[in-house]
């Protein structure tokens, strides 16, 4: 590949936002709900962004591998983090202390977000301009 690979330009690019989403998100869900609030609302963050790395880095992995294997990580990718998600949720609701509700009002929001953002900043590429294979004719 010629170029850095663009999931983990993505990566670079979402990073810094990581640590004030969690804040935001913690003092917003204390605001409205109080401390354990906060935190189950900071804990989605973390988890969303967790999701999101570990995500595009199998994509990476599995775009220096094969066109197929880039299809079945992505489309494996999306059952995968919805089964974090809701494992998380079950896990986490054996706590006293946890709020489901806030874990969810910034769960939800969180993923919408950085799939616009992700959608924005590949936008106007065809998914398969992004990668380049060992072996396959240049075009």
């Amino acid at each position: 590949m010629t170029g850095p690979e663009p999931e983990r330009a993505l990566i670079r690019r979402v990073s810094p936002f990581a640590v004030p989403a969690v804040v935001v998100a913690y003092v917003v869900g204390a605001l409205f709900g109080g401390a354990t609030a906060g935190w189950s609302a900071a804990i989605a963050i973390v988890i969303v962004y967790l999701n999101f790395v570990a995500n595009a880095l199998s994509i990476a992995w599995a775009a220096s591998t094969s066109p197929t294997l880039v299809s079945i990580v992505a489309l494996g990718g999306y059952v995968v983090r919805l089964i974090v998600y809701t494992i998380a949720l079950v896990l986490l609701n054996q706590l006293s202390w946890f709020s489901p509700v806030a874990f969810a009002l910034a769960l939800v929001p969180a993923i919408v977000a950085l799939l616009i953002y992700e959608a924005k900043a590949l936008s106007g590429r065809m998914q398969a301009d992004l990668w380049t294979f060992d072996g396959a004719p240049r075009r």
